[in-house]
């Protein structure tokens, strides 16, 4: 059985990049990492780097292509050398990685058959100084047992047995202070280094857009819900209330999520009786906004029937031109009859 070495694990992960100029502000990078198992089947590595919770590169080994892949919304700037090593370092990192799940299994008592997961969350942020702020990392096993390193970065929060035991060998190891040499060396650079990349992204303005809708439901009540959309960064507050009082009961919220195009969004409902929707307000906080924003449902204004104002107007259009139609052809009419009063024979004129 071999054992897990989280120096080798750490330095495949991080890799040190060049300091770069970026734009002024907090930002974070996180790396997750999946390792999935099953009967017969060859285990799959998944893995996401996020920067500021948007999805910059990403990984499966069950992917056609197999590589690291760029997916940032902006362009890929990297050159090919870059994808082609840190492909090579992610299968060193799932060799690492499945020996590590013998090592889990052993103290789990387990076979290395079966449907198992295996989680860890590496991450960091960078002050606005761009000076290293905090480190985190978290290690999950079948979703259930779990260590986290505490923010004292010295200290660990357990759940499990053989987490316990884990956490012993690690701290032997003296893992803490080789995960945060190592992280502190890397964490500044790479995010510097991708923001370089999407200097453009990050400087841009999104218009936040904001809406509420109106469902009426089987029970008769109502759904007012509250639409966030286009917006960034990811920290963006919804809240509802009752004639100035916030509602809390009633109301359900959804952690925000990424729209795909490198914006945000995100809704809060609540459920009223019918007739009470202009007692409920919306309140959008976001740091875009130079103030929060409060808004509610508005109902529909009355409409002209338009089909009726149409035909209508068709027929109104259709009977003008037969009446103008008609006009003329009766004077032409009489114009034929009076100058053909004209021509009479003399006979013709005293009969």
């Amino acid at each position: 059985m071999k054992a897990f070495v989280p120096e080798a694990l750490l330095l495949l992960i991080l890799a040190n990049l060049t300091m770069t100029r970026h734009p002024k502000g907090s930002h974070s990078l996180s790396y997750l990492q999946t390792l999935l198992t099953w009967h017969d089947l060859e285990p799959d590595f998944i893995l996401g780097v996020y920067l500021d919770d948007i999805l910059i590169e990403r990984f499966n080994s069950r992917a056609e292509a197999r590589r690291l892949e760029h997916c940032a919304p902006w362009v890929d700037q990297q050159q090919p050398e870059y994808w082609d090593s840190e492909t090579r370092a992610i299968r060193k990192l799932i060799d690492i990685y499945q020996d590590f799940l013998e090592t889990v299994l052993h103290l789990y008592n387990q076979s290395e058959t079966g449907y198992h997961t295996m989680q860890m969350l590496i991450a960091c942020d960078v002050l606005p100084e761009e000076k290293f702020s905090r480190a985190q990392f978290k290690f999950v096993f079948d979703g259930r047992d779990y260590i986290t390193l505490n923010e004292d970065l010295s200290t660990w929060t357990v759940v499990g047995k053989e987490s316990e035991i884990l956490r012993e060998e690690w701290e032997k190891a003296t893992f803490p202070k080789l995960f945060i040499s190592t992280v502190m060396k890397s964490c500044e650079n790479v995010i510097l280094h991708q923001l370089d990349y999407g200097k453009d992204f990050f400087l841009r303005r999104d218009i936040l857009k904001l809406h509420v809708t109106h469902k009426v439901r089987a029970d008769g009540n109502v759904t007012l819900r509250c639409w966030a959309l286009n917006f960034y960064h990811a920290e963006l507050t919804l809240t509802w209330q009752r004639d100035g009082n916030n509602q809390i009961q009633n109301v359900e919220v959804i952690e925000t999520r990424p729209a795909g195009d490198g914006t945000f969004q995100k809704w809060a409902a609540v459920v009223v009786s019918p007739g009470e929707e202009q007692r409920y307000t919306c309140h959008v906080d976001h740091e875009g906004l130079r103030e929060p924003i409060t808004l509610r449902w508005e109902p529909p204004q009355p409409s002209l029937p338009i089909m009726p104002i149409v035909t209508g107007l068709g027929l109104g259009v259709v009977l003008t031109g037969a009446v103008v139609t008609f006009l003329i052809w009766k004077r032409r009419s009489k114009g034929k009859k009076r100058a053909g009063s004209e021509f009479m024979s003399p006979w013709e004129y005293q009969a």
